[in-house]
Protein backbone atom coordinates (compact mmCIF):
# COMPACT_ATOMS: atom_id res chain seq x y z
CA UNK A 1 0.00 0.00 0.00
CA UNK A 2 1.30 3.27 -1.43
CA UNK A 3 2.89 5.44 2.31
CA UNK A 4 0.61 8.54 2.12
CA UNK A 5 -2.59 5.82 1.78
CA UNK A 6 -1.52 4.10 4.93
CA UNK A 7 -0.58 6.77 7.06
CA UNK A 8 -4.33 8.22 6.29
CA UNK A 9 -5.84 4.74 7.13
CA UNK A 10 -4.06 4.48 10.15
CA UNK A 11 -4.49 8.26 11.71
CA UNK A 12 -7.71 7.67 13.72
CA UNK A 13 -6.86 4.35 15.25
CA UNK A 14 -7.28 4.83 19.29
CA UNK A 15 -5.50 1.22 19.46
CA UNK A 16 -2.60 2.59 19.48
CA UNK A 17 -2.86 4.60 22.77
CA UNK A 18 -1.19 2.46 25.29
CA UNK A 19 1.26 3.51 27.22
CA UNK A 20 3.03 -0.18 26.68
CA UNK A 21 3.22 0.71 23.26
CA UNK A 22 6.72 2.71 23.13
CA UNK A 23 6.95 2.76 19.30
CA UNK A 24 4.06 2.10 16.85
CA UNK A 25 2.56 2.44 13.30
CA UNK A 26 1.70 6.49 14.09
CA UNK A 27 5.93 7.27 13.28
CA UNK A 28 6.28 4.80 10.34
CA UNK A 29 8.61 3.18 11.93
CA UNK A 30 10.13 -0.36 10.38
CA UNK A 31 8.92 -2.14 13.60
CA UNK A 32 6.42 -1.80 16.50
CA UNK A 33 8.25 -2.04 20.46
CA UNK A 34 6.17 -2.88 22.97
CA UNK A 35 7.39 -2.95 26.97
CA UNK A 36 7.16 -5.49 29.29
CA UNK A 37 7.43 -5.98 33.19
CA UNK A 38 6.53 -7.02 36.26
CA UNK A 39 3.14 -6.84 35.74
CA UNK A 40 3.59 -9.48 32.61
CA UNK A 41 5.38 -11.69 34.68
CA UNK A 42 8.76 -10.42 35.01
CA UNK A 43 10.82 -9.97 38.40
CA UNK A 44 10.01 -6.69 39.88
CA UNK A 45 12.05 -3.63 38.37
CA UNK A 46 12.71 -6.23 35.07
CA UNK A 47 12.06 -4.90 32.19
CA UNK A 48 12.22 -6.28 28.23
CA UNK A 49 11.55 -4.29 25.09
CA UNK A 50 9.75 -6.72 22.11
CA UNK A 51 10.64 -5.89 18.79
CA UNK A 52 7.31 -7.35 16.41
CA UNK A 53 7.28 -6.88 12.80
CA UNK A 54 5.91 -8.84 9.58
CA UNK A 55 6.45 -8.65 6.07
CA UNK A 56 5.80 -11.08 2.95
CA UNK A 57 5.93 -10.73 -0.87
CA UNK A 58 5.40 -11.88 -3.86
CA UNK A 59 8.86 -13.75 -6.36
CA UNK A 60 11.03 -11.05 -7.07
CA UNK A 61 13.60 -13.59 -8.11
CA UNK A 62 13.19 -16.55 -10.08
CA UNK A 63 15.78 -19.17 -8.27
CA UNK A 64 13.24 -20.55 -5.45
CA UNK A 65 16.25 -20.58 -2.84
CA UNK A 66 17.21 -17.43 -3.27
CA UNK A 67 13.66 -15.91 -2.84
CA UNK A 68 13.14 -17.68 0.63
CA UNK A 69 16.31 -16.59 1.73
CA UNK A 70 16.12 -13.29 0.49
CA UNK A 71 12.39 -12.98 1.92
CA UNK A 72 13.41 -14.21 5.04
CA UNK A 73 16.46 -11.70 5.25
CA UNK A 74 14.10 -8.70 4.34
CA UNK A 75 11.75 -9.50 7.24
CA UNK A 76 14.76 -9.75 9.83
CA UNK A 77 15.87 -6.56 8.73
CA UNK A 78 13.37 -4.31 10.56
CA UNK A 79 14.18 -5.82 14.04
CA UNK A 80 17.63 -5.22 13.00
CA UNK A 81 16.68 -1.48 12.01
CA UNK A 82 15.31 -1.07 15.42
CA UNK A 83 18.41 -2.18 17.27
CA UNK A 84 17.21 -4.84 18.04
CA UNK A 85 17.99 -8.80 17.39
CA UNK A 86 15.71 -11.54 16.44
CA UNK A 87 14.50 -14.28 18.93
CA UNK A 88 12.00 -16.52 16.74
CA UNK A 89 9.80 -16.09 13.43
CA UNK A 90 6.20 -17.29 12.63
CA UNK A 91 5.64 -18.04 8.86
CA UNK A 92 3.82 -16.90 6.21
CA UNK A 93 3.14 -17.97 3.09
CA UNK A 94 0.78 -18.98 0.23
CA UNK A 95 1.21 -20.80 -2.91
CA UNK A 96 -1.14 -21.92 -5.91
CA UNK A 97 -3.09 -24.91 -5.99
CA UNK A 98 -0.67 -27.60 -7.90
CA UNK A 99 2.15 -25.35 -7.27
CA UNK A 100 5.90 -27.45 -7.84
CA UNK A 101 6.44 -28.92 -4.73
CA UNK A 102 10.13 -29.03 -5.07
CA UNK A 103 9.84 -25.15 -5.63
CA UNK A 104 7.95 -24.68 -2.52
CA UNK A 105 10.42 -27.01 -0.77
CA UNK A 106 13.65 -24.74 -2.14
CA UNK A 107 11.62 -21.47 -0.65
CA UNK A 108 10.93 -23.10 2.61
CA UNK A 109 14.52 -24.09 3.14
CA UNK A 110 16.30 -20.79 1.94
CA UNK A 111 13.92 -19.01 4.17
CA UNK A 112 14.48 -21.56 7.43
CA UNK A 113 18.09 -21.65 6.87
CA UNK A 114 18.65 -17.51 6.81
CA UNK A 115 16.28 -17.50 10.01
CA UNK A 116 18.54 -19.76 11.78
CA UNK A 117 21.49 -17.81 9.93
CA UNK A 118 20.23 -14.53 12.41
CA UNK A 119 19.81 -17.06 15.31
CA UNK A 120 16.42 -17.22 15.44
CA UNK A 121 13.97 -20.25 15.36
CA UNK A 122 11.00 -20.39 12.95
CA UNK A 123 8.21 -21.17 15.46
CA UNK A 124 5.65 -22.17 13.80
CA UNK A 125 3.76 -20.47 10.60
CA UNK A 126 0.38 -20.41 8.42
CA UNK A 127 0.26 -21.53 4.80
CA UNK A 128 -2.96 -20.83 2.62
CA UNK A 129 -3.98 -21.33 -0.81
CA UNK A 130 -3.37 -17.99 -3.16
CA UNK A 131 -3.54 -16.90 -6.75
CA UNK A 132 0.46 -16.07 -6.57
CA UNK A 133 3.05 -17.20 -4.53
CA UNK A 134 3.93 -14.77 -0.88
CA UNK A 135 6.33 -15.81 1.75
CA UNK A 136 7.66 -13.84 4.45
CA UNK A 137 7.71 -14.49 8.11
CA UNK A 138 6.44 -12.39 11.69
CA UNK A 139 9.61 -12.03 13.60
CA UNK A 140 10.03 -11.44 17.53
CA UNK A 141 13.17 -9.54 18.22
CA UNK A 142 14.54 -8.08 21.84
CA UNK A 143 16.35 -4.78 22.33
CA UNK A 144 17.76 -2.95 25.05
CA UNK A 145 16.08 0.57 25.66
CA UNK A 146 19.28 2.43 25.55
CA UNK A 147 20.14 0.81 21.50
CA UNK A 148 16.71 1.90 20.53
CA UNK A 149 16.99 3.58 17.08
CA UNK A 150 13.22 4.64 16.16
CA UNK A 151 12.96 7.10 13.47
CA UNK A 152 12.28 9.85 15.98
CA UNK A 153 16.13 10.25 17.05
CA UNK A 154 18.04 12.53 14.52
CA UNK A 155 19.27 15.12 15.20
CA UNK A 156 20.59 18.48 13.58
CA UNK A 157 24.22 18.18 12.85
CA UNK A 158 24.26 13.44 12.39
CA UNK A 159 25.69 12.36 9.66
CA UNK A 160 24.53 9.67 7.57
CA UNK A 161 25.55 6.09 6.35
CA UNK A 162 23.98 3.43 3.89
CA UNK A 163 25.10 0.17 4.06
CA UNK A 164 24.11 -1.53 1.19
CA UNK A 165 23.72 -0.48 -2.52
CA UNK A 166 20.69 1.45 -4.07
CA UNK A 167 19.41 0.02 -7.18
CA UNK A 168 17.18 -3.16 -6.09
CA UNK A 169 14.30 -2.17 -7.96
CA UNK A 170 15.93 -2.11 -11.22
CA UNK A 171 17.81 -5.35 -10.84
CA UNK A 172 14.87 -7.30 -9.78
CA UNK A 173 12.52 -6.12 -12.94
CA UNK A 174 15.29 -6.79 -15.00
CA UNK A 175 15.50 -9.82 -13.93
CA UNK A 176 11.46 -10.32 -14.11
CA UNK A 177 11.77 -9.00 -18.17
CA UNK A 178 15.41 -11.29 -19.18
CA UNK A 179 17.10 -7.44 -19.42
CA UNK A 180 20.20 -8.00 -17.45
CA UNK A 181 22.90 -10.90 -17.65
CA UNK A 182 21.82 -13.95 -15.18
CA UNK A 183 25.24 -13.53 -13.22
CA UNK A 184 24.25 -9.69 -12.94
CA UNK A 185 21.01 -10.47 -11.23
CA UNK A 186 22.49 -13.27 -8.78
CA UNK A 187 25.10 -10.78 -7.61
CA UNK A 188 22.08 -9.07 -6.69
CA UNK A 189 19.99 -10.94 -5.23
CA UNK A 190 23.17 -12.05 -3.34
CA UNK A 191 23.56 -8.47 -1.29
CA UNK A 192 19.56 -8.60 -1.00
CA UNK A 193 20.24 -12.29 0.67
CA UNK A 194 22.76 -10.85 3.14
CA UNK A 195 21.39 -9.95 6.71
CA UNK A 196 21.48 -6.22 7.86
CA UNK A 197 23.09 -7.79 11.63
CA UNK A 198 26.44 -7.09 11.22
CA UNK A 199 25.85 -3.49 9.97
CA UNK A 200 22.97 -3.14 13.81
CA UNK A 201 25.97 -4.42 15.58
CA UNK A 202 28.14 -2.05 14.15
CA UNK A 203 25.41 0.78 14.59
CA UNK A 204 24.92 -0.26 18.43
CA UNK A 205 28.77 -0.52 19.75
CA UNK A 206 28.87 3.52 17.93
CA UNK A 207 25.63 4.82 19.42
CA UNK A 208 23.74 5.95 16.80
CA UNK A 209 20.63 7.97 17.10
CA UNK A 210 18.30 6.77 14.48
CA UNK A 211 17.82 4.57 11.81
CA UNK A 212 15.86 2.67 8.84
CA UNK A 213 16.18 -0.01 6.50
CA UNK A 214 15.76 0.93 2.85
CA UNK A 215 12.80 -1.28 1.29
CA UNK A 216 9.46 -0.58 -0.04
CA UNK A 217 9.34 2.86 -0.02
CA UNK A 218 12.81 3.77 -0.94
CA UNK A 219 15.19 6.02 0.00
CA UNK A 220 13.75 9.21 0.08
CA UNK A 221 10.49 7.26 1.33
CA UNK A 222 12.73 5.84 4.49
CA UNK A 223 14.09 8.57 4.86
CA UNK A 224 11.20 11.28 4.99
CA UNK A 225 9.43 8.77 7.54
CA UNK A 226 12.86 9.63 10.23
CA UNK A 227 13.07 13.70 9.51
CA UNK A 228 9.11 13.69 9.52
CA UNK A 229 9.17 11.99 13.07
CA UNK A 230 12.55 14.15 13.86
CA UNK A 231 11.54 17.40 12.61
CA UNK A 232 14.67 17.88 10.53
CA UNK A 233 15.69 17.40 6.96
CA UNK A 234 18.21 14.81 5.38
CA UNK A 235 20.72 16.82 2.61
CA UNK A 236 22.04 13.70 0.63
CA UNK A 237 25.32 14.40 -1.42
CA UNK A 238 23.97 11.62 -4.69
CA UNK A 239 27.50 11.20 -5.75
CA UNK A 240 28.24 9.49 -2.67
CA UNK A 241 25.21 7.20 -2.66
CA UNK A 242 26.12 3.60 -3.63
CA UNK A 243 24.45 2.53 -6.70
CA UNK A 244 24.44 -1.32 -7.84
CA UNK A 245 26.21 -2.27 -11.07
CA UNK A 246 24.43 -1.92 -13.82
CA UNK A 247 21.26 -0.39 -11.96
CA UNK A 248 21.98 3.67 -13.36
CA UNK A 249 21.83 2.15 -17.09
CA UNK A 250 19.32 -0.24 -16.49
CA UNK A 251 16.85 3.04 -15.01
CA UNK A 252 17.97 5.37 -17.37
CA UNK A 253 16.09 2.77 -20.02
CA UNK A 254 13.12 3.14 -17.59
CA UNK A 255 13.78 -0.31 -15.90
CA UNK A 256 12.79 0.84 -13.00
CA UNK A 257 9.64 -0.74 -10.47
CA UNK A 258 6.20 0.70 -9.67
CA UNK A 259 8.00 2.06 -6.74
CA UNK A 260 9.12 5.26 -9.02
CA UNK A 261 5.93 6.30 -9.67
CA UNK A 262 4.90 5.66 -6.27
CA UNK A 263 7.38 7.32 -4.26
CA UNK A 264 7.33 10.47 -6.60
CA UNK A 265 3.45 10.52 -6.16
CA UNK A 266 3.42 10.19 -2.46
CA UNK A 267 6.72 12.06 -1.91
CA UNK A 268 5.04 15.54 -4.13
CA UNK A 269 6.54 18.31 -2.66
CA UNK A 270 8.56 16.43 0.05
CA UNK A 271 11.63 16.33 -2.10
CA UNK A 272 14.01 19.12 -3.41
CA UNK A 273 16.15 17.88 -5.90
CA UNK A 274 18.63 20.15 -7.38
CA UNK A 275 19.17 20.94 -11.04
CA UNK A 276 21.69 18.87 -12.95
CA UNK A 277 21.55 15.77 -11.62
CA UNK A 278 21.22 12.54 -13.31
CA UNK A 279 17.40 11.84 -13.53
CA UNK A 280 18.09 7.80 -13.66
CA UNK A 281 19.74 8.16 -10.10
CA UNK A 282 17.56 10.06 -8.86
CA UNK A 283 14.58 8.17 -10.21
CA UNK A 284 16.24 5.02 -8.09
CA UNK A 285 16.29 7.54 -5.08
CA UNK A 286 12.39 7.08 -5.24
CA UNK A 287 12.52 3.22 -6.08
CA UNK A 288 11.15 0.39 -3.93
CA UNK A 289 14.34 -1.43 -2.57
CA UNK A 290 14.04 -5.42 -1.13
CA UNK A 291 16.41 -6.39 1.79
CA UNK A 292 18.06 -2.95 1.25
CA UNK A 293 20.94 -1.79 4.11
CA UNK A 294 20.43 0.58 7.17
CA UNK A 295 19.76 3.76 7.12
CA UNK A 296 22.05 5.35 9.84
CA UNK A 297 21.85 8.49 11.96
CA UNK A 298 24.23 9.19 14.38
CA UNK A 299 26.69 12.17 16.07
CA UNK A 300 29.59 13.16 13.64
CA UNK A 301 31.94 12.50 16.91
CA UNK A 302 30.75 9.02 16.31
CA UNK A 303 31.12 8.47 12.88
CA UNK A 304 34.66 7.48 13.35
CA UNK A 305 33.48 4.79 15.41
CA UNK A 306 30.59 3.59 13.18
CA UNK A 307 33.09 3.30 10.20
CA UNK A 308 35.98 1.43 11.96
CA UNK A 309 32.79 -1.42 13.49
CA UNK A 310 31.26 -1.26 9.83
CA UNK A 311 35.05 -2.35 8.32
CA UNK A 312 36.13 -4.49 10.73
CA UNK A 313 32.98 -6.66 10.20
CA UNK A 314 32.99 -6.20 5.91
CA UNK A 315 30.32 -4.32 5.87
CA UNK A 316 30.11 -1.51 3.19
CA UNK A 317 30.95 2.25 4.75
CA UNK A 318 29.07 4.92 2.61
CA UNK A 319 28.57 8.31 4.51
CA UNK A 320 25.72 9.46 2.26
CA UNK A 321 24.36 13.01 3.79
CA UNK A 322 23.99 14.89 7.09
CA UNK A 323 20.80 16.07 8.91
CA UNK A 324 19.87 19.65 8.81
CA UNK A 325 17.51 22.32 10.14
CA UNK A 326 13.92 21.26 9.08
CA UNK A 327 13.67 22.60 5.56
CA UNK A 328 10.04 24.70 5.38
CA UNK A 329 9.31 23.19 2.28
CA UNK A 330 10.83 19.64 1.92
CA UNK A 331 11.99 16.83 4.03
CA UNK A 332 14.66 15.83 1.93
CA UNK A 333 17.26 17.72 -0.19
CA UNK A 334 19.28 15.54 -3.31
CA UNK A 335 22.42 17.79 -4.02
Amino acid sequence: MPMGQLTQVLRDMKQFDDERLLVGPKTVDDAGVVRIGPEDGLAAGGEALLVQTVDYFPPVLDDAYLYGAVAAANSLSDVYAMGGRPISALNLAGFPKGFEEAWVADIFRGGFEKIAEAGAVVAGGHTVEAPEPQFGFAVTGLVRREELTANGGAQVGDLVYLTKSLGMGSMTTAGKFQKAPEEAVRAAAEQMATLNRDAALAMNAAGAHACTDITGFGLNGHARNIAASSDVTFRFDLASVPFFPGARDLAAKGVVSGGVGRGKSALAGEVDVAEGLDQALVDITYDAETSGGLLIVLAEEDAPRLEDELAKRDVPVHRVGEVVERASDSFIQLR
